[in-house]
């Protein structure tokens, strides 16, 4: 994954200050973590990285199109993603990225991977349910919407069974009534 080596920031020779570094995602990307959800991906990644006297303040910003299945119609549509991520860089002892803010780099490291934080970022953006946009305004048509429409309770058939009440309960309801 030669490609991949973009992903990796050397940091020490650059001056302190704020750089500018943008990243161009597609599916080749996200198939190196093996994640498959997306039938193709268009994102693009800027990462404003500012590097202070003791520490680095990284600010990622993804936004494209990703074009996945619809969780309702299984139907390919493409969803707009926009997300937003900052982290601060640190140096210490050892490794440590248990805080999700914050990554503490051991001292003499002279680079930065961001490959992680990257793809964490694009599948983050995704909605939790995904809705085929033809769904929601009514303009597509598919068999599996027509299956369900036949198949859902009309609304008719639920006043009804509202109404009708078993004829044991009507006897009972009488003796409240009775006295």
């Amino acid at each position: 994954m030669k490609h991949l080596k973009e992903f990796t920031i050397p940091f020490v020779g650059l001056k302190a200050g704020k750089h500018l570094f943008d990243f161009e995602i597609d599916n080749t990307f996200l198939h190196f973590f093996e994640y498959d959800d997306f039938n193709n991906a268009r994102v693009k990644v800027d990462l404003l990285l500012e590097k202070k006297s003791t520490f680095l303040e990284l600010n990622f910003k993804a936004q494209g199109l990703v074009n996945l299945n619809c969780d309702v119609t299984n139907e390919p549509f493409n969803q707009e993603i926009e997300n937003e991520f900052d982290l601060v860089v640190n140096f210490g002892e050892e490794f440590n990225d248990e805080n999700i803010d914050i990554l503490i780099l051991p001292h003499g490291e002279y680079e930065i991977d961001i490959k992680q934080y990257v793809y964490e970022l694009i599948v983050l953006a995704l909605p939790t349910k995904r809705v085929h946009p033809g769904i929601e305004d009514g303009s597509l048509k598919s068999e599996i919407l027509i299956k369900l429409e036949e198949l859902s309770p009309k609304l008719k058939d639920i006043k009804e069974e509202e109404e009708s009440t078993d004829p044991r309960w009507d006897s009972l309801k009488k003796l409240l009534t009775d006295k």
